[in-house]
């Protein structure tokens, strides 16, 4: 798969201080993918929109 037109961010539930950050690009056709700030080249989740936002949807009526 072809990710070098991914849009990374930083997840805005990543802490400040260096912590447990992730990063999201979700601007790819068909596809979210997720990966570590802090291990940038330690591989990349990748998510079906749906299932992302279902991910999402989920952990967010956790809290």
């Amino acid at each position: 798969m072809d990710v070098t037109g991914a849009l990374w961010r930083k997840s805005t539930k990543s802490g400040n201080n260096g912590g447990s950050c992730v990063e999201v690009a979700d601007n790819l056709s068909g596809v979210v993918l997720v990966r570590d700030t802090k291990d940038r080249d330690g591989g990349t989740l990748t998510f079906a929109p749906q299932a992302w936002r279902d991910f999402v949807g989920f952990a967010r009526a956790q809290h």
